[in-house]
């Protein structure tokens, strides 16, 4: 059945994040630290939701920024080059499927929504340079449920600030680990597969797979 809501993450499954990579080498570091530097994000935010402890993506992000530039030759500060690179995060674009893929999410008539482990001022910012901001009722933020995604009631938050049931909801991300994690709160769930890449067997595996938002649009019509 068609969902009511559809609950976006947006690091990844709306935003692209690899002009972040530039952000690197400006700083005279190397572009492939970009990877490496996300994935230790979303795990040390993951360790400290596992500890039922929490803290703003921002402040994860910089402080492993930090440890991950020690020691290297930099072409600036250790300071001015992690503001260099966390400045990124707000000049950030969608994915090229991202404007036209949820007109047509909206166009069904289900209401759009975002949950990110990242501040709702990003998601705020992107979707307004890439024109769709008017789509999304609301933009929300783990900051405010207490605990990143995967945590169950990081996805609780988010149906109860729509006011539904999980099963009336569908999560729409690009991460295997999101859509387990929404999944095993019971909600529906669509895994964006822009990579055409195998999905993980450990997981859950995803109720809808799509190849774009569009597609996505084209399965739920």
């Amino acid at each position: 059945m068609r969902p009511a809501v559809l609950i976006f993450d947006v690091n990844e499954t709306l935003s692209d994040l690899a002009p972040m990579a530039d952000r690197f080498e400006e700083v005279g570091a190397p572009a492939s630290l970009a990877g490496t530097w996300f994935a230790g994000v979303l795990r040390d935010g993951f360790a400290l939701t596992a500890v039922d402890a929490s803290a703003p993506f921002a402040d994860v992000a910089a402080a492993g920024l930090r440890s991950l530039l020690h020691g290297r030759p930099l072409e600036r500060g250790t300071d001015e080059a992690v503001d260099h690179v966390m400045a990124g995060f707000s000049e950030l674009g969608v994915h090229p499927d991202v404007p036209e893929g949820v007109r047509a999410l909206a166009d069904l008539g289900i209401r759009l929504v975002t949950l990110s482990n990242g501040a709702a001022s990003v998601a705020e910012g992107l979707l307004g340079r890439a024109g769709v901001r008017d789509h999304f009722e609301q933009l929300l933020s783990v900051e405010d449920a207490g605990s990143w995604k995967p945590a169950a009631d990081a996805y609780r938050y988010a149906v109860q600030r729509c006011d539904v049931d999980p099963d009336d909801a569908m999560l729409v991300a690009v991460h295997p680990w999101d859509v387990d994690g929404a999944s095993r709160a019971g909600l529906a769930t669509a895994w964006v597969d822009r990579a055409g890449a195998p999905y993980p067997e450990c997981f859950t595996a995803p109720g809808v797979r799509a190849g774009s938002l569009v597609e996505l649009a084209a399965v739920l019509r």
